[in-house]
């Protein structure tokens, strides 16, 4: 990871202390998540709950704008031009740049039609099958762990080759032991776990929209 994006995690540490033994985690992380994307691959995301709703917060801001500006390249914007003058004009202006991220805990009529008709938990690994592609990485987020459908979907990731990192709790856990690199946040309250997720996330978000589209603005 390039110096210019350690100042993000150093920041991140300074606003929350309790992090500082999560930081090597934290950077290996963000190095798998930039060779994948560097690599045109994509992000995979899921949880349950409140983390379900994380993963979609997560996709939020790897899918648009987060802090920086992110226009279309010009090579993309003069081929919208010359398709639709009209039309490529006003994609040309407000499209933005995106790292590619799914959040597994969308999609409801195939979730739902999954879960009636096969064995409902296995519904996120279900997905893994289908949209995973070795390179790509799996963010499974689970406060204990021990989440049965996050696991599934973390050992189907990893029979594709695909990088599983796991955003959990202080205590030991199956995904802790399982995934390539886990962030294991020091508390063991759920609340409080989820409290210390979300700065770490936006860390890793603003730090791959800082190496990749930065030289854009």
């Amino acid at each position: 990871m390039e110096n210019s994006l350690m100042r993000y995690v150093d920041s991140l540490i300074e606003r929350y202390p309790l992090l500082t033994e999560c930081k090597n985690d934290i950077i290996t992380s963000y190095d798998y998540l930039e060779k994948s994307y560097a690599n045109n691959h994509k992000l995979l995301v899921c949880g349950n709950g409140g983390s379900a709703s994380d993963s979609e917060h997560i996709v939020g801001e790897l899918m648009k704008e987060f802090k920086l500006k992110r226009k279309v390249y010009a090579e993309q914007a003069d081929a919208l031009m010359a398709i639709d003058s009209e039309l490529g004009k006003t994609l040309a202006q407000h499209l933005q740049g995106a790292l590619p991220a799914i959040t597994l805990t969308a999609h409801s009529s195939l979730t739902t039609a999954f879960m009636n008709d096969s064995e409902p938990v296995l519904v996120f690994a279900q997905q893994v099958n289908g949209y995973g592609k070795k390179g790509d990485v799996f963010l499974g987020i689970s406060t204990s762990g021990n989440s049965m459908n996050v696991l599934y979907a973390a050992v189907t990731a990893k029979s594709k080759g695909i990088a599983v990192i796991g955003l959990t709790g202080y205590k030991e856990s199956k995904l802790s032991k399982l995934a390539d690199v886990c962030i294991q946040v020091p508390e063991t309250e759920t609340y409080k776990i989820q409290e210390l997720h979300l700065p770490v996330y936006h860390c890793l978000c603003m730090m791959l929209e800082e190496h990749f589209f930065s030289n854009e603005n």
